[in-house]
């Protein structure tokens, strides 16, 4: 599950994400997006769990194997969207999950937000293993008339997470035993599944 804490169309993190997700896919992950624009935004800020979107969100993100977590970087943190998108989540929502945070800044100085801000929260979330995360620049991806254009060094590195997470996925799957399944899920939530065989 890929949750984007942008509500920016396009986004560059959202990009990013996206990217991830596609290489997903082409290994045989099933994914799914969740986007802020898509819920309501009184329910969103009152974490209003009886709204069917956010219902719905919550037990997608429940099914999930694992999730992507990225943001924009603001202040130094990540952004009040995201957090708006992680508050309706139970104690311990993350539990048996991995999880894969990306964070794109204006500048390289912000790096330190994916160890300082958003590690610890998908850990008090209850997250199994939280992967080493991306960082993403904004001369890292390109204006273009319809959206974003990944650089090569950081495609590159994208690429890399998204191969860690799905060999995490297949190990987790092979250790399962057979009566186990996996679950799955769809940006502010990308849920992501081993798919069957």
């Amino acid at each position: 599950m890929l949750i984007a804490g942008s509500p920016g169309i396009p986004s560059r993190v959202a990009t990013a994400a996206d990217h991830v997700a596609w290489r997903l896919q082409e290994q045989g992950a099933t994914t799914a997006t969740f986007d802020v624009n898509a819920f309501d935004p009184a329910a969103l800020l009152y974490a209003d769990t009886e709204s069917p979107a956010i219902r719905q969100y919550l037990a997608r993100v429940a099914e999930a194997d694992a999730i992507v977590i990225a943001t924009p970087v603001y202040q130094s943190s990540f952004s009040g969207v995201l957090k708006l998108l992680l508050d309706p989540i139970p104690q311990n929502g993350l539990r048996n999950k991995i999880a894969l945070p990306i964070a794109s800044g204006g500048s390289p100085n912000h790096l330190l937000v994916l160890d300082y801000a958003l590690t610890p929260v998908l850990s008090a979330l209850g997250a199994d293993s939280i992967l080493n995360g991306v960082y993403v620049t904004s001369s890292e991806l390109s204006r273009t008339e319809t959206g974003y254009r990944i650089g090569e060094a950081i495609r590159a590195r994208l690429d890399d997470a998204a191969t860690e997470l799905h060999t995490r996925l297949v190990g987790v799957a092979n250790a399962a035993t057979p009566a186990s399944t996996y679950r799955g899920a769809r940006d502010a939530a990308t849920l992501i599944r081993r798919a069957a065989g």
